[in-house]
């Protein structure tokens, strides 16, 4: 995109910096969704505040320090000296998907808490990534002596007994749904703590933005959204029918009906085929088309 004779706007400037996976700054990406809700954020001005937190970090460092105190270090900091930890009076808010009130308020979930933390781990190049796990989004770091999977809610180190009890209710629903037999075992628990790449996490962000403004039937918001989850995930048709639906909602027509149609074109069998060619009809008959 040629930006040199304007501002990009938000949509645009998301984009371009999810464009490709090599190199994509999630921190940066994940910063610029608030812009939605205030257009006018200094999306710099937010990783600056974040470098000022691991410069703080690598003040308490000498430079031999192994990876294990480095650890030690970031997590004394960020949870007991700055506070960070989960916004538990109002978790559904908004606001805890974007970066710089997490930032402000020191209050967050887990995914939103673990984007800053993740960028702070790594910039002391400790090899630390995300975690998908299953109703709660976790980080885990590849230490000399071994792999440490940590919540990034408290900074607590979780053994094998503690992850196996949190995921016991949703692997027993996955393994049903996949018809495992019960003599060949679980899903073995590696499989659930499988690194998240930077476009996934911030497709979690975006997906929680997305339940939120959906429950509240908040057209305009949820829509901004939906744009930028049909950019971040180009190959994911749900999404552009669900965009379809929200331009739908809002009366925008031939936004709607083009969305809906490619969604119908790629997924000729899926099971919402004829309610979704019943409610183009709707639109159509509304639009007078």
């Amino acid at each position: 995109m040629d930006f040199a004779s304007r501002s990009p706007t938000p949509l645009e400037y998301f984009a371009s910096l999810v464009r490709d996976d090599e190199g994509l700054p999630l921190l940066e990406a994940a910063v610029c969704i608030a812009q939605d809700e205030e257009p006018s954020l200094d999306v710099a001005r937010v990783l600056d505040d974040v470098e000022r937190m691991l410069r703080r970090v690598r003040l308490r460092l000498t430079a031999d320090a192994d990876d294990l105190t480095r650890l030690a270090v970031l997590t004394q900091v960020f949870y007991k000296e700055l506070g960070f930890g989960l916004n538990a009076n109002d978790y559904y808010a908004p606001e805890n998907s974007y970066v710089h009130e997490v930032l402000r308020t020191r209050r967050g979930i887990p995914v939103s808490l673990a984007v800053i933390w993740l960028e702070l781990a790594q910039g002391l190049g400790l090899r630390a990534q995300g975690v998908p796990f299953p109703g709660h989004f976790l980080v885990k770091i590849t230490l000399e002596a071994g792999l440490v999977v940590m919540d990034p809610l408290s900074g607590q180190s979780l053994g094998l007994d503690s992850l196996a009890e949190r995921l016991a209710p949703f692997r027993q629903g996955t393994d049903r749904m996949a018809g495992a037999d019960l003599d060949e075992g679980e899903t073995p628990l590696g499989l659930y703590l499988q690194a998240c790449p930077p476009r996934d996490l911030l497709a979690r962000m975006l997906r929680n933005l997305k339940e939120i403004h959906r429950s509240q039937e908040d057209w305009p918001r949820l829509l901004a959204v939906m744009d930028r989850l049909v950019v971040l995930l180009p190959g994911d048709i749900q999404e552009r029918r669900d965009r379809g639906l929200v331009h739908a909602e809002l009366g925008h027509a031939g936004q709607a009906l083009s969305d809906l149609q490619a969604y119908l074109e790629a997924e000729p069998l899926a099971a919402d085929h004829g309610a979704l060619q019943a409610r183009m009809r709707e639109i159509s008959d509304a639009a007078g088309q």
